[in-house]
């Protein structure tokens, strides 16, 4: 969840500073991910899988993310969009796990719910604030796609084989739909650099984590967990950018740290 949340850190930080302009750092970020995943399966003498239903889930979803995560901020505010986000996640995990016959229990619900309850403190726009209709589908795109693509890893053999597919499949698509909304205009050093560790550290080896993981959580416990990515990214920027900690921010916290907790955890009999 950390690397989750440095994402949006170096995101910000490169953007917001001039380095980079938002669609350079998309594509970049995608094509650092793809290589670096590739080069370490091809040291491990590793194998990579193309041509299964499980990947052309996985590739489609992570496409769909990252295009739609990317399209949204051009119009949403970071909080705003993060709500939509996980919120979005969430319920697409419930959803599909109690399709599937595995439900989620009275526990797994409660915590999700006081996690959820947390984030919106956090996140909820100011009063008069408006929503873009267009950055709010796409964003709600983005976190369908997420849903999806956290639950086929669950089934992921070989997480590192399995997220260098993935972004393979991947990297066309997203790049092709970036460059096609996306003006691609400014570039520097500093800024590439940053797209890159987000690409090929935070995030290709951030998603080859989260695959090791998963099979190991519960899909409610999993689309749970993954609300403290707000937190931890509001946490972080107030550390390391110099943004305004409230009372509201750490209040939020603590829900959402109480909802993971008691979604995580089994009752002693």
């Amino acid at each position: 969840m950390v690397a989750f949340a440095s994402n949006s850190i170096l995101n910000r930080f490169a953007v917001d500073s001039g380095s980079i302009d938002p669609g350079s750092f998309a594509i970049v970020r995608v094509i650092a991910g793809a290589v670096t995943l590739m080069v370490l399966v091809l040291l491990k003498r590793g194998r990579m899988e193309f041509l299964s239903g499980r990947r052309l889930v996985g590739g489609g979803s992570l496409s769909l993310y990252l295009v739609g995560f990317s399209l949204a901020y051009l119009t949403l505010d970071a909080g705003v969009g993060a709500l939509i986000l996980f919120g979005v996640v969430q319920m697409t995990m419930f959803l599909v796990t109690a399709l599937t016959g595995t439900p989620p229990s009275a526990r797994q619900l409660t915590g999700a719910g006081v996690a959820f309850a947390g984030l919106a403190w956090v996140l909820w726009p100011s009063e008069g604030a408006l929503v873009d209709i267009t950055g709010a589908a796409l964003m709600m795109a983005a976190g369908v796609g997420w849903g999806f693509y956290t639950l086929v890893g669950r089934q992921e053999r070989d997480a590192l084989s399995g997220t260098a597919a993935n972004f393979v499949v991947a990297l066309p698509i997203t790049m092709t739909c970036i460059l096609i909304v996306l003006d691609v205009r400014e570039l520097t050093m500093e800024g590439i650099l940053l797209a890159v560790i987000c690409g090929a550290v935070t995030s290709g080896l951030g998603y080859a984590l989260w695959y090791r993981v998963l099979p190991n959580l519960a899909a409610a416990v999993a689309g749970t967990v993954q609300l403290s990515v707000p937190i931890i990214a509001l946490l972080s920027g107030a550390l390391l950018l110099g943004e305004a900690m409230s009372v509201d921010l750490v209040f939020g916290a603590a829900l959402v740290l109480g909802g993971i907790t008691l979604a995580s955890t089994k009752r002693k009999k």
